[in-house]
C-alpha cells in the first residue's frame, strides 16, 4: 500500500497471541475513526487458515480495547466477501451481531462460479462474440499498461463520468512490478490495433475485474466480449470465481441497472460486500459470548 501512502494516514494493526502473529488488519485513520483501509476495494481482519472462534472473539476483542484506549471511537470494517475467502469464516458476521454494529453500506458485486457455471442464453453475448469473430478480433496477455491506461481507460472515463481510474498509470505499473503473476492484463486487438481491456486481479479464489473499457466508436466489434469468452473459458476456467466487480452508485444507495444487467448476461450472479460501523467502547458486550 506504500504506492498511495502520502494519501492516507496509516494505522495498520498487527495482532499477536503470545510470539506469534494471528491477524492482520489493514487500516487508516480518519479523526476519531479507524477504517479498513480506504486504498484497498477489499479489507477487513484477515486470520490464518488454523485460527477458531474462540481465538477470534479474544483478538477482535483486545483489538477494540486497544482501540479505545488510543481514543478511536468507531471503526468502519469492510467484510471480504465469501467468494475470496478459502475457508468458512463467519466469526466476525457473530461478532458484529453481538457489538450492535451498524451495518451502513452494502455493494453487490457479480460472480461466475465456475464449479457450478450457467449456460450463457443471452443473445446479446452471442451476437456479440459472433461479430467479434467476423472481425478477427485479437486477445491477447501483455505485460504493459500503458496502452489501455492512456488510449482507452483514461479516455473513456473522462468523457463518461469526468473521473480519473482510481490507480494512476504511475501506480499500476508498480504494482504490475511487485505482483506480476497476480494483476494481468489483457487486450482485444483489431488490425493490430488496442480497442478493448481487462485488467485483471487475480487471487487463490477469484480472478476479479478490476478495469473494464472499450473503445466507443469500436464497441460494435465485439472486443469485450472476445476478451471475457477467453477468460472464462480459457484463462481462468479452472478458478473457483470469476468476479466482475461492483455495479453500485450512492454508496451502495443504488445499482446500475444497466451495467447489472450486463455483467449477469455472462451468467454472473450477486454476492454482497457489506460495510459496518463498531462502537470500540462496546468491546465488553464480547464477554458473555461463551458460556
Amino acid at each position: 500500500m506504500d504506492y498511495h501512502q502520502e494519501r492516507f494516514e496509516d494505522f495498520s494493526l498487527m495482532i499477536y497471541k503470545e510470539d506469534k502473529l494471528i491477524a492482520l488488519l489493514p487500516a487508516n485513520k480518519v479523526g476519531n475513526t479507524l477504517h479498513s483501509h480506504q486504498g484497498l476495494t477489499y479489507g477487513g481482519l484477515i486470520t490464518l487458515k488454523e485460527t477458531k472462534f474462540e481465538d477470534v472473539l479474544n483478538l477482535f476483542k483486545a483489538t477494540l480495547n486497544y482501540l479505545s484506549d488510543e481514543l478511536v471511537e468507531y471503526v468502519k470494517l469492510k467484510v471480504l466477501p465469501k467468494v475470496y475467502l478459502h475457508l468458512p469464516n463467519d466469526e466476525i458476521e457473530y461478532l458484529l451481531f453481538k457489538l450492535n454494529a451498524n451495518l451502513y453500506r452494502r455493494d453487490i458485486s457479480t460472480s461466475i462460479d465456475n464449479f457450478n457455471k450457467l449456460e450463457i442464453k443471452s443473445s446479446n453475448r452471442k451476437r456479440s462474440l459472433k461479430k467479434a469473430q467476423a472481425n478477427n478480433i485479437e486477445v491477447r496477455e501483455v505485460n504493459e499498461m500503458e496502452s489501455f491506461w492512456n488510449k482507452i481507460l483514461i479516455p473513456n472515463l473522462k468523457e463518461k463520468h469526468n473521473v480519473l481510474p482510481t490507480h494512476s498509470l504511475k501506480e499500476i505499473v508498480l504494482l504490475k512490478q511487485s505482483f506480476p503473476n497476480q494483476i494481468r492484463q489483457f487486450n482485444a486487438y483489431y488490425n493490430n490495433k488496442i480497442i478493448a481491456g481487462v485488467t485483471i486481479f487475480e487471487t487463490k479464489m477469484v480472478a476479479h475485474s478490476q478495469y473494464i473499457s472499450t473503445l466507443s466508436s469500436k464497441n460494435n466489434l465485439g472486443g469485450l466480449d472476445a476478451i471475457f469468452n477467453y477468460l472464462i473459458q480459457e484463462v481462468f476456467k479452472h478458478k473457483r470465481y470469476f468476479d466482475f466487480g461492483i455495479s453500485n452508485e450512492n454508496q451502495g444507495q443504488q445499482i446500475n441497472k444497466g451495467l447489472l444487467s450486463w455483467k449477469e448476461s455472462f451468467g454472473a450472479r450477486a454476492i454482497a460486500h457489506d460495510f459496518y460501523t463498531i462502537k470500540t467502547e462496546n468491546y465488553n458486550l464480547l464477554n458473555d459470548v461463551l458460556v
